[in-house]
């Protein structure tokens, strides 16, 4: 009975936080939340220690629905974006003119510009003038107007708030030339509960396929669930239609956010989840594409070696 009050909680957080960003919720909308609000969301709040009001995110992008929901129950997340040559933060949300999805304003003093090819440019005091005993970097890191180089894609909204697409190194070339960006369908397809990490693969490839591993507490969850034996593996069940159709549905939302050409055409079911301790991660759990696609190549291989499959 707690699970599906919390579920309901959720839906409305996420539904209250969104009509925020569309002209405010309506009444039903406004008493589903007050409900939720004695019943879930204060009780999160305490959790947080009762009086905590914003939090600041960066490293790594923050899941949209998670932000949504945050800011549903009472919690402003607050994400920002930089790097170490930027000493830190560039462009931050602030509570006043707050975009979930985006990284927000540049901080002042601070130029953001997006380059002909979508790369992200910095400019300002707090960029780095040169890297030590490395000019030659440091001449490369920097454009002939003063403006770093990020390695980041993004794009620039009308009220200028940043949106990062992904990593510039990271675009996938389909061997029919279709340039796609792994970051916005991997995050989405993480939104789904089972789902622990998404990994696009497709680089001079025919066509775009995920690695996709599942949550370990959600799993133990899932198979009790659906009266699967709780010992079961994810490799156990790699081919199970339920757990299949499952994550296929964490598949097609993501594929609905693109063109088809662009779309995941096939995935696989990993028997384990990504880890720091296991090499996949790094410490700010970003996924090291080059270890897992070192560990997986036989899967990767067997990918394309088999019919493509549409969805």
């Amino acid at each position: 009975g707690k699970g599906r009050i919390f579920d309901a909680a959720e839906a409305t957080a996420v539904a209250y936080s969104r009509a925020l960003d569309q002209g405010g919720p309506g009444l039903a909308l406004r008493l589903r939340h007050a409900l939720f609000n004695r019943l879930v969301y204060g009780k999160l709040r305490s959790a947080l220690g009762g009086n905590i009001t914003h939090g600041i995110s960066g490293g790594a992008p923050l899941n949209v629905h998670l932000c949504h929901f945050f800011r549903g129950i009472g919690f402003l997340i607050l994400e920002g974006y930089g790097l170490t040559e930027s000493t830190a933060a560039a462009t931050v949300n602030r509570p006043e003119s707050l975009k979930i999805g985006t990284v927000g304003l540049p901080l002042p003093g601070v130029t953001v510009r997006i380059a002909d090819d979508g790369e992200v440019l910095l400019r300002g005091d707090l960029v780095l003038s040169g890297y030590r005993n490395n000019e030659t970097a440091g001449k490369e890191a920097l454009d002939s107007d003063g403006f770093l180089r990020t390695g980041d894609l993004g794009s620039l909204d009308e009220t200028g708030h940043l949106r990062i697409t992904g990593r510039k190194k990271e675009i996938l070339v389909t061997a029919g030339g279709k340039n796609v960006a792994p970051a916005p369908l991997e995050q989405r397809i993480g939104q789904h509960p089972l789902v622990g990490q998404a990994m696009l693969v497709g680089d001079q490839r025919p066509f775009i396929a995920a690695l996709i591993t599942l949550d370990p507490e959600a799993f133990a969850t899932w198979l009790k669930t659906n009266g699967r034996p709780a010992t079961a593996t994810p490799s156990d069940l790699a081919n199970d239609p339920t757990l299949v159709a499952e994550i296929q549905q964490a598949v097609d939302a993501a594929n609905a956010t693109v063109s088809h050409a662009e779309a995941i055409k096939k995935f696989v079911i990993l028997p384990y989840d990504f880890t720091i301790a296991g090499g996949e991660l790094t410490p700010s759990l970003k996924v090291k594409r080059n270890v897992v696609m070192e560990r997986f190549a036989d899967t990767v291989e067997a990918i394309y070696a088999t019919p493509r499959v549409t969805t």
